[in-house]
């Protein structure tokens, strides 16, 4: 099929006061001597581009993009918006954390163009924010939506189940509460044990015990169900949105979309092929700052290659794969691509099939990380 411009872009900005224990993403803790390098850097990369190149859905993810002082994250977007410039009717999502958050920054923001705060709070219930290895405390959550409303912004909220000693009836207040601040958008993840992280690490010496697979199933449950009665849309297996706000940068990546990304650990998809930048912001900056390309991962897949991402994202969505939209971006039918896991699938009841579209199942939500790899 042939490749258009992407109109989307991501840009990672790496800082964070301290990385929480739970955290193994791109990021650095503690090194605001790094901001200023990062600046220029990411002039550089995105100079690279040759022209700007506008989009209709720009994301800051981090990393703590909140992080930056009003002056520095004002010189972020003004480098990225002379690069990116925003299409009409642009959807602009900046990732922010409670405790770092500020009149003064969110002014910059609006003035600039954001639409969209997507805040880390991950929960409202002071003692599982202390569980959580998290910082801030619930009524910095309720005082930054006041501000990001005030600002004209809208709100998507992160939340998080399954913490160390969390209970179904902890989790059901913990709904009850973000429901109650009335969010345009929720994000609910069960906690992930990563390799390498502190939080991994105190498991494995018996300080921390996960909570059990019945009861983060129990948990998941609960939140597609209370959402739903609040009347937010599950439209993507971890979230949900109000009518009318769902993320669209985010759809661009389930409906297989191209995007443009810079900054450290940033992944782009552009023109069939798909890079990474390297993780540590230090080699990143070094290489950026040299000349020196930042990609440390490069990926050009096939047409049936491309085909199947499409399958997986596309099943992601709640609204699932439409047979005859698949064979028009992609040239293939489901079944060429992956036609016998798909029939085994709707056999064991986790994907349901009507003949012109297939999607999960509840039951296939609970399970979907499971069915991916076979779709690939």
């Amino acid at each position: 099929m042939p490749f258009t411009d992407p109109r989307s872009a991501y840009i990672h900005v790496p800082f964070c006061r301290r990385r929480c224990g739970y955290c193994d993403f791109a990021i650095v803790a503690g090194r605001d001597d790094l901001i200023g390098p990062y600046l220029r850097a990411i002039a550089t990369e995105l100079s690279w581009l040759g022209e700007a190149r506008p989009v209709e859905t720009l994301y800051f993810g981090g990393g703590t993009p909140s992080h930056l002082d009003p002056a520095d994250l004002a010189a972020l977007c003004d480098v990225v918006l002379r690069w990116h410039p925003l299409a009409s009717g642009h959807e602009w999502t900046i990732e922010a954390n409670p405790e770092y958050l500020g009149a003064d920054r969110l002014r910059v923001l609006a003035e600039r163009g954001a639409t969209r705060l997507s805040l880390g709070a991950q929960s409202l219930e002071a003692g599982k924010l202390r569980a959580l290895d998290r910082q801030h405390l619930p009524q910095d959550v309720y005082a930054a939506v006041e501000l990001a409303r005030e600002a004209g912004m809208q709100v998507s909220l992160d939340l998080i189940f399954g913490a160390p000693g969390e209970t179904l009836a902890d989790w059901r207040r913990d709904l009850a509460r973000a429901v109650d601040l009335a969010p345009d958008h929720v994000s609910t993840y069960g906690l992930t044990w990563e390799r390498g992280t502190k939080f991994t690490r105190r498991r494995d010496r018996g300080e921390l015990t996960p909570v059990d697979e019945e009861l983060e199933r129990q948990m998941y449950a609960l939140a597609i169900d209370r959402l739903a009665d609040a009347g937010f849309e599950h439209y993507e297996v971890s979230n949900f949105a109000r009518p009318g706000f769902r993320s669209r940068h985010n759809e661009t990546y389930w409906t297989g979309g191209e995007y443009y990304a810079a900054g450290p650990g940033a992944a782009r998809y552009v023109a069939g092929v798909r890079e990474t930048n390297h993780r540590s912001t230090t080699t990143y900056l070094k290489r950026v700052l040299a000349g020196e390309s930042p990609v440390a991962e490069r990926e050009e897949l096939d047409a049936a290659g491309r085909a199947r991402e499409r399958l997986v994202f596309g099943l992601r969505r709640l609204d699932g794969v439409e047979r005859r939209w698949f064979r028009g971006v992609t040239g293939f039918s489901l079944e060429e691509i992956a036609g016998e896991p798909l029939r085994r699938f709707v056999a064991m009841g986790l994907l349901a099939d009507d003949g012109d579209r297939v999607r999960l199942t509840r039951e296939g939500l609970f399970v979907s990380d499971a069915l991916w790899p076979e779709l690939l």
